[in-house]
């Protein structure tokens, strides 16, 4: 008799996998198939990475950049990113604050390791990128939404989670812009988050600004730990180089605050995948030093398609659609006859060729993620599938 499969951890049995994958396999799977079939469900820039960024890679490989480095990153770019933080978002940071991750990932999966305990309790804003309740959970730690509606304008309700916050409560999730809602929290926002976690002084803020540099116009970002630099030593920034210069690939992440956390952090990640690749490094260092012009027209590129996906959204009937204000997604909710975003997707895939990601993996269940991160005739095509999807549900 073959013996049974090893036992998993509890860990293991808990976690989901992710719905976005789900849907690419699906799609990728139908397209092997011969099946004709359009994609808005994107995560990721559709550019090449910057020229001058592969070209500084490609020295380091020649210049012996190949060997084993500091786990906590190399100290040039924890350097240039401690200067970007302090000019840029006005966050007062040293070197030792900063931390070089695999990914903006792995930088929240370290944050939550070091400082959280099983029973403390995550307050997370939905709808919410679809990774944060399950690093949480892997983390021991209780998730508690703070849910928000497309009527609202997906809106942080202060008093909803002035009321959430106990005892237990030990981190608060921000995600500005956010995926997958394209919201910008506004300065005044951010000023009355501030005024709120005064309040509660047992409460830290860990602030995911990975999409930063992608703003519709008219809009900018700010960060919290900027605007009241009395929260700094509370407030935790994630951030990364994989959307504002097309670096998915290179998983080349930051977390920056408190130099006690940010050593921790590097402890930890001394352990599991010690530093990160040290030539990927160098390419991180030339394009946080170098001409910010790449990111602005990739930046502007995106707003044109993404007002070419939010002008046949409002057309459509039943579409509800906060306009996304950045990142390059947006998230309107479907008609009121629609109520099961993942049937919705499924069969849209199925029937229609149409991959979206159901807002189900986001924390809401009546909206669709679609991406403008693909080509102005791919939204095009995407948009007339989705109009056929809702029109034969």
């Amino acid at each position: 008799m073959m013996p049974g499969s090893p036992a998993l951890s509890y860990r293991a049995k808990a976690l989901k996998p992710s719905l976005t994958l789900e849907i690419a396999a699906r799609a990728k799977a139908l397209q092997s198939e011969g099946r004709n079939i359009c994609s808005l469900s994107a995560g990721e820039p559709d550019f090449d990475t910057p020229d001058f960024i592969v070209e500084a890679a490609r020295t380091a490989l020649h210049d012996g950049y190949t060997r084993y480095g500091p786990a906590a990153g190399d100290p040039e770019l924890r350097a240039a990113i401690a200067a970007k933080l302090t000019s840029e978002n006005g966050i007062a940071t040293e070197p030792a604050e900063v931390l070089i991750t695999n990914g903006g990932k792995q930088a929240i999966y370290n944050l939550f390791q070091v400082l959280l305990n099983p029973g403390d309790q995550v307050l997370i804003p939905a709808p919410y990128w679809l990774s944060y309740p399950e690093i949480a959970a892997l983390a021991g730690a209780d998730v508690i939404t703070i849910p928000s509606a497309a009527s609202d304008g997906f809106q942080l309700d202060l008093d909803r989670l002035d009321a959430a916050i106990t005892s237990k409560s030990r981190l608060l999730v921000l995600n500005t812009p956010g995926n997958p809602t394209g919201r910008v929290m506004s300065k005044d926002e951010l000023f009355a988050l501030a005024d709120l976690l005064r309040r509660h002084p047992q409460l830290l803020v860990m602030s995911d600004e990975i999409y930063e540099y992608l703003l519709a116009k008219g809009h900018e970002h700010h960060s919290l730990a900027g605007l009241a630099p009395d929260l700094k030593e509370r407030c935790f920034t994630v951030n990364g180089f994989a959307k504002g210069w097309a670096m998915t690939g290179w998983r080349l992440g930051y977390l920056a605050g408190h130099a006690d956390v940010i050593r921790a952090a590097a402890a930890l990640q001394s352990q599991s995948t010690s530093n990160v690749c040290s030539f990927a490094q160098r390419g991180a260092l030339a394009a946080i030093q170098g001409s910010r012009q790449c990111v602005q027209d990739m930046a502007a590129s995106y707003n044109l398609r993404r007002d070419l996906l939010v002008s046949g959204l409002q057309d459509m009937d039943g579409i509800t659609l906060v306009p996304p204000q950045g990142a390059f997604y947006a998230f309107p909710q479907l008609p009121d006859h629609i109520t099961d975003s993942m049937e919705f997707c499924r069969r849209a895939l199925d029937v229609e060729g149409l991959a979206v990601v159901p807002g189900a993996a986001f924390g809401n269940e009546r909206c669709v993620r679609l991406s403008c991160a693909v080509s102005r005739e791919t939204i095009s095509d995407g948009l007339l599938r989705l109009t056929r999807a809702i029109q034969n549900w």
